[in-house]
C-alpha cells in the first residue's frame, strides 16, 4: 500500500524555491514518486492520500551535534560523574525521542560515556523504540589542554566520564581500535578545550601535526571518519591537514586553517546554540556567570569573523546545536541554530534548511539514502504550518509541526511530561554563595530566628 502525500509547498532541499501542487509517492520506507501533482500515479486500491496541501513539506531535520548521555546537565560533574552509565542510556531514549518529535528524524552524537549512544541507536534500529535515526561515536579523545580532562590531576579523568585521556598518538591509536572494535559509527577527537593559556590568551592544541595526522591516518584506514573539537587555530590546522571530516565550532580559525579545510573539504559545524544561548539565558546566580557568558561573547565575534570568510570561499557547512546541556535542552532549540547561521554568517535561509538536510546527511550513516525529497531516499518528511522560507524561525514552534514521517510511517511515539529527576542525576549544591556575617547583611536576609524560643515564645 502506497501513500500519496499532497503538498501544499515543497522543498525538496534539491534546489533553493519550494514548489506548489507536488506529491510525494511512499511505497515502503521509500520514495518512489515526487513531480507534479496532476503528473503522479492514480492511486491504486488501498492506497492511502495523505492531505499536507496546506503545509510547507520538506526532508526531516538533522542535528549532528547532539550529547544524548549528558541528561541536560547544570555542571560538567553531572555529565561525567552522577546517574548510572545504565540510566543514562534508559534517559538518552527518551531525550532521542524529545529531538525526533522536534521534527529531527536523525542525529550524531558525537562524545558518549560508555556505550550509551550505539546502544539507544541499536535498540531503535531493531525496533525495539521508536526513535530517530542515529549515527554514534563513544567516548571523546582527549589529551590535557583538551575537553574532557577537566578535572584535578588528582583526580583524573573518572571510568565513568564521556572522555578518554590518551596523552601520546600511541594512546589515541589503541582507543581508536577499541572504539571502532565494539561499533561506533566514527571517532572524536578533542583538539582543544575552553580554556585560554594564560600566557598566551590563546586556545593550544592538545595534540602536535604528526600526532594528529597519525590518529586521522588510523581512523580512516579503519573506515570510519573523524569529527574534532577544535576552537582555536592551532587545533584548526592541525586537523585540517590531517584531512579530518568535521571541524566543531572552529571559531578562531585563521587564514592557514581556512586553506586547510577548503583543500581536504573538511566540513564546519559552528555550533552557536550553546554559545548564544548562554549569553543571552544564564543570569546572576548561576555558578558561571558572568565569566561563561562574557567568553561566550568573545567567541561569538570571533566566529563572525574567522567564519563568515569560509561561507564565501565555499567551504562546507554543517548544522549542529550541542543539544544536552541545561541552556540546550532536548527537543527545544534545535531548529534555533539554523536562524543563527543567517544571522550571524549570513546564508539565506534556503541555504540553511539545506544545511540541516542534505549536507547534514552526508556525514550519517545513511548518507544520500535520507536527507532529501528524492525518488529511491528514505521517505523522513516534515510537514510545517508555515514558510520557513519565508521566516525560519517557524521550525522552532513545535505547535506548527503538523507531522513527522520517518521511514514513511508517521511518528505517533509521546513524552510523558510528568516523569521526575532524581536528585542523584546531578550534583547536589547546597548553597549558591558562602554566608558570611557580612554576606548575610549584604544581600539582607532574615535578621530573626528560625524559630521562636521559650523565652521569646512566652513575651
Amino acid at each position: 500500500m502506497a501513500k500519496h502525500i499532497r503538498c501544499g509547498k515543497l522543498f525538496t532541499s534539491l534546489g533553493d524555491q519550494a514548489l506548489a501542487g507536488q506529491t510525494i509517492v511512499v511505497e515502503g520506507s521509500a520514495i518512489s514518486h515526487v513531480g507534479p501533482t496532476a503528473e503522479a500515479p492514480e492511486p491504486a486500491t488501498g492506497d492511502e492520500i495523505v492531505d499536507h496541501s496546506g503545509h510547507f513539506v520538506m526532508p526531516g531535520l538533522i542535528d549532528v551535534h547532539v550529547h544524548l548521555a549528558y541528561g541536560n546537565a547544570k555542571s560538567e560533574e553531572d555529565i561525567d560523574l552522577f546517574a548510572p552509565v545504565e540510566f543514562r542510556a534508559l534517559r538518552g531514549l527518551e531525550a532521542a525521542q524529545r529531538v525526533l518529535l522536534a521534527g529531527y528524524t536523525a542525529l550524531a552524537d558525537p562524545a558518549t560515556t560508555g556505550l550509551v549512544t550505539p546502544s539507544i541507536r541499536d535498540a531503535i534500529d531493531v525496533g525495539l523504540f521508536v526513535g530517530p535515526r542515529i549515527t554514534a561515536s563513544g567516548k571523546q579523545i582527549t589529551n590535557r589542554q583538551g575537553l574532557s580532562d577537566w578535572y584535578p590531576s588528582w583526580i583524573g579523568v573518572p571510568e565513568t566520564s564521556i572522555g578518554e585521556l590518551a596523552c601520546t598518538a600511541e594512546e589515541g591509536i589503541k582507543a581508536i581500535r577499541l572504539q571502532i572494535k565494539n561499533g561506533v559509527d566514527f571517532i572524536k577527537i578533542a583538539m582543544d578545550g575552553d580554556s585560554m593559556n594564560p600566557s598566551t590568551d590563546v586556545l593550544v592544541s592538545g595534540y602536535d601535526q604528526e600526532e594528529t595526522s597519525a590518529m586521522i591516518s588510523e581512523i580512516h584506514r579503519l573506515g570510519k571518519k573523524v569529527v574534532v573539537h577544535a576552537r582555536g587555530a592551532e587545533a584548526v590546522r592541525y586537523s585540517a591537514r590531517a584531512g579530518a571530516d568535521v571541524i566543531l565550532h572552529a571559531s578562531w580559525m585563521d587564514a592557514e586553517g581556512l586553506d586547510a579545510v577548503l583543500e581536504n573539504d573538511c566540513a564546519i559545524c559552528p555550533t552557536f546554540s550553546l554559545v548564544v544561548n548562554d549569553i543571552e539565558f544564564t543570569r546572576p546566580g548561576d555558578g558561571c556567570y558572568p565569566a561563561f557568558p562574557d567568553a561566550h561573547k568573545k567567541e561569538l565575534e570571533a566566529a563572525q569573523e574567522n567564519l563568515a570568510p569560509a561561507r564565501k570561499a565555499g567551504a562546507r557547512f554543517l548544522a549542529g546545536s550541542d543539544a544536552g546541556f541545561a541552556v540546550t535542552p532536548y527537543g527545544e532549540w534545535h531548529a534555533r541554530e539554523l536562524e543563527h547561521m543567517t544571522r550571524y554568517l549570513g546564508f539565506t535561509n534556503a541555504e540553511a534548511l539545506t544545511i540541516t538536510t542534505v549536507n547534514n546527511a552526508g556525514f550519517l550513516r545513511e548518507g544520500e539514502r535520507i536527507g532529501a525529497i528524492e525518488v529511491g531516499r528514505e521517505a523522513d518528511i516534515l510537514c510545517v504550518d508555515g514558510d520557513p522560507l519565508a521566516d525560519i524561525s517557524v521550525l522552532q514552534d513545535r505547535s506548527r509541526i503538523a507531522e513527522i514521517f520517518l521511514a514513511g510511517e508517521p511518528v505517533r511515539t509521546t513524552i510523558n511530561e510528568n516523569a521526575r529527576r532524581l536528585r542523584s542525576e546531578f550534583s547536589y549544591a547546597m548553597w549558591a554563595d558562602v554566608y558570611t556575617q557580612a554576606k548575610v547583611a549584604e544581600v539582607g536576609l532574615a535578621d530573626g530566628r528560625a524559630l521562636k524560643g521559650p523565652r521569646e515564645a512566652a513575651e
